[in-house]
């Protein structure tokens, strides 16, 4: 007999867990949900029904107002370190985890409702979004997907007819969010902070086995848990260091066990190369800022060490041992991930430790000249690299540089147009430019127009491909359209 063809799978793995470690609510009805975007792809890949897709049963159950039989919405428990201050209860604020669906490849994804109304972990919120962070999430989300970072992904976005109070008053819009999970470093704090052994093993080998059954092969899972979490982390961030994004909240309760990149608050990408750039209103003394992304990283990995002693040996000087020798190797993975992402962006396809110097004085280069860091690389990455001069003021240093990097890729055996086409595949014509989105973001708020949002979500499923019809797209902001400080919109 033929095998039955694949199916719409839901399940909820996450309520067999205690229940302390969530709490069943459901979301608020909106007055006149609209559809902003649905995403077809993602939802062939989730194999979602067809009635539940770009259609008014799908636009009622995106926007909460009607969900579906096989939904079980519960808001998650999780605690955090925001900014370096620990608060031991933070938890899903405006967000509902409505299912769990099994992908056309068997891979577990989360479905959650972002924007649907208060939970019991609100602290007094009235568990909204406005329509921009809605619009900034889907974009910027599925433009990192297409960039191939690891990340959450928008399956829908819907606008509610109702209005949101932050500093003025804004349209309202709820965002659903597809995710590996949504367990956080944050969700792992909170587990500890419960006092309870048992649970804490109980969730760590739910974890495991959602997310990394490898460990359960060795002889200390715990701490091969643990590695696992550094090496995804390591290489998500070398990721973005090598696109110039900036997260902008590296909060311990916005880090994903999987590795993901979660929440799009105030993320932005650099234009101009400086470490110290920073774009987040809220962060005012430069934590988060590009530079140290790597070091906030290991500092939540810490956290998240912290959290596992118990389970890492009996006695804790040795599990202090043991988490110590984990966290070494996370600066080691790191700039193996780095260099290796950074090489590939010179054309350079194997990489040394002695090429990190080229690396480096081409990155101190660009931040004294002030230059644009997708652009440099994209026009190094065409058939006349030399042509990228014009990016440059101080022509002499460029030359130096360029001198030196073409004579590392003649030593391979690498034909020019072969070094072309490697290049081209790794360094994006396009980027989520801030001053793009944030057009886009008051065209669909102020004036009711989704023309530009449409634009850009389309040509950023292509990032690597160059278009002269979009070169506008390719373009740093003008000293006008400059973005210098993005927001949560909590």
């Amino acid at each position: 007999m033929p095998a039955s063809p694949p199916r719409f799978t839901v399940e909820h793995s996450y309520q067999t867990l205690p229940d302390r470690l969530y709490s069943a609510c459901q979301p608020t009805a909106v007055t006149a949900p609209e559809w902003l975007a649905f995403n077809e792809s993602l939802a062939d890949e989730l194999m979602l029904p067809t009635p539940l897709r770009a259609t008014e049963q799908g636009l009622w159950l995106f926007s909460g107002n009607k969900l579906a039989n096989w939904c079980q919405p519960v808001a998650q428990a999780y605690a955090g370190h925001q900014f370096a201050n620990y608060v031991p209860r933070l938890g899903d604020g405006r967000a509902l985890l409505l299912a769990e669906v099994i992908s056309s490849n068997g891979q577990r994804f989360d479905l959650q409702l972002k924007g649907a109304g208060p939970t019991p972990y609100s602290r007094g919120g009235d568990g909204r979004s406005p329509m921009g962070p809605v619009i900034r999430e889907y974009l910027i989300s599925e433009a990192m997907y297409a960039l191939g970072v690891p990340t959450t992904r928008a399956l829908a976005a819907v606008s509610t007819g109702d209005v949101v109070y932050r500093e003025q008053a804004q349209p309202g819009a709820i965002l659903t969010r597809v995710a590996k999970s949504h367990i956080r470093i944050g969700t792992f704090q909170y587990v500890a902070g419960l006092n309870d052994p048992v649970l804490l093993r109980k969730f760590a080998d739910y974890v495991i086995a959602r997310h990394y059954p490898q460990c359960n092969t060795v002889p200390q899972p715990y701490l091969a848990l643990l590695e696992a979490v550094i090496t995804a982390q390591a290489a998500t961030v070398a990721h973005w260091m090598s696109l110039g994004f900036i997260h902008g909240v590296m909060n311990t309760d916005n880090m994903t066990i999987s590795g993901e990149t979660i929440d799009y608050g105030p993320c932005a990408f650099m234009e101009a190369y400086h470490k110290k750039t920073v774009f987040s209103a809220i962060d005012r003394q430069g934590r988060y800022a590009y530079g140290n992304q790597p070091a906030i990283a290991l500092w939540n990995l810490t956290r998240l060490a912290e959290t596992l002693l118990p389970l890492l040996d009996s006695e804790q000087v040795k599990a202090i041992e043991r988490a110590t020798t984990a966290l070494e190797t996370f600066s080691a993975t790191y700039q193996l991930h780095y260099r290796q992402k950074m090489a590939a962006k010179l054309g350079i396809t194997h990489p040394s430790a002695a090429d990190e110097q080229l690396i480096s004085d081409l990155l101190q280069l660009l931040e004294q000249q002030q230059v644009d860091f997708t652009l440099f690389f994209r026009e190094l990455s065409q058939h006349n690299p030399a042509n990228a001069v014009k990016l440059f003021g101080d022509i002499d240093s460029w030359q130096h540089w360029l001198t030196r990097w073409q004579e590392r890729i003649t030593a391979q055996s690498v034909s020019p147009l072969q070094r072309v086409t490697f290049m081209q595949q790794v360094n994006p014509a396009l980027i989520p430019r801030n001053h793009l989105v944030q057009r886009a973001i008051t065209q669909a708020t102020e004036q009711g127009d989704l023309s530009l949002f449409n634009q850009l979500q389309h040509a950023w499923q292509q990032p690597f491909v160059s278009k002269p019809e979009q070169l506008m797209l390719t373009q740093p902001a003008t000293a006008a359209e400059r973005v210098c400080r993005t927001f949560c919109g909590t």
